[in-house]
């Protein structure tokens, strides 16, 4: 389990998915609904230098990921269905309506962005306004995929290799994984606790770590990208407050435009910056929560 210092207060629970399987989240905090999830390859424990104090003003749930953290990590299927986003997503809104919110905003990193793209996609009268951390939509990502993107995010096209190749090569070492990938980003590991970075390298050691995460990946370069395709197509857009925020010092922002790429998805979102890498609420808590905090709470 996370360690329970990192969340003072919170409340650790497992709840059923739609189909069979197990969320684990933890609760605290109290006041309008706020769900956050985590990127890859880590865990909620992400969210331990902000959590805190956004439970000051919501009850916060910090959800892992199927295929992450203490999750159920279940088979992909041929067409790594399992893990498309839009299933993902389908189990937030059950493991959200299970604790009684009906209606809650989302805040969300990574991969866990990614969940939420297409949880206000396909549930618009669930999700209130959603603050998304260091991505472009997936779409736009692989579209204008170049060799600065494919060498800086290598992992994007490791883990999609058909299994079980790169789940073998992450199982022989998850903890060299682990710190490779996240070490070697802008700010490398300095800014990541001890407690949290263990929880990251404990989680991707449990049996089936290794597929859930490489299924997440398969699932984004293929049938993600058939519902993104027809969400545009369709010219559906995001109709709700949306907030994107990045790291200056990240790939997204060398490699990307990200609020132009939102601004092709979204009908009202806004966005910048913040001083930091990729891994926002880890490296740069405050600035995290003087952008986010005051679009949470707005009300209109």
């Amino acid at each position: 389990m996370t360690s329970p210092d990192l969340f003072p207060g919170f409340t650790a629970q497992d709840l059923p998915t739609a189909d069979g399987h197990r969320i684990h989240v933890l609760t605290g905090g109290q006041g309008p609904a706020l769900l956050l999830l985590h990127g890859h390859p880590q865990t909620s424990a992400i969210w331990h230098r902000v959590a805190p104090v956004l439970a000051g003003y919501f009850t916060v749930v910090l959800a892992d990921l199927r295929g992450y953290g203490d999750s159920s990590r279940p088979h992909g299927g041929d067409d790594h269905a399992a893990y498309s986003k839009r299933v993902m997503a389908q189990d937030m809104l059950v493991v959200m309506q299970a604790l009684g919110h009906a209606r809650f905003s989302v805040l969300a990193h990574d991969r866990g962005a990614r969940v939420a793209h297409r949880l206000a996609a396909d549930h618009p009268q669930a999700v209130r306004r959603m603050v998304l951390l260091d991505i472009a939509p997936t779409l736009a990502m692989y579209a204008q995929a170049g060799e600065a993107f494919a060498r800086a995010y290598w992992h994007w096209f490791f883990l999609i290799q058909p299994a079980p190749l790169p789940e073998r090569l992450i199982e022989a070492d998850p903890a060299a994984y682990v710190r490779d990938v996240m070490g070697r980003r802008s700010a490398g590991l300095a800014p990541f606790d001890p407690r949290a970075l263990q929880d990251y390298i404990r989680c991707l050691s449990l049996p089936g770590s290794a597929h859930g995460i490489c299924e997440d990946y398969r699932a984004a370069a293929g049938i993600d990208l058939d519902h993104d395709r027809a969400d545009r197509d369709a010219g559906r857009l995001l109709n709700l407050p949306l907030l994107v925020l990045w790291g200056e010092q990240g790939v997204v922002h060398r490699c990307f435009a990200p609020l132009a790429e939102w601004q092709q998805v979204a009908s009202d979102v806004r966005g910048h910056p913040l001083p930091c890498g990729h891994y926002i609420a880890e490296e740069a808590p405050q600035a995290l929560l003087e952008a986010a905090l005051p679009f949470l709470l707005e009300t209109h």
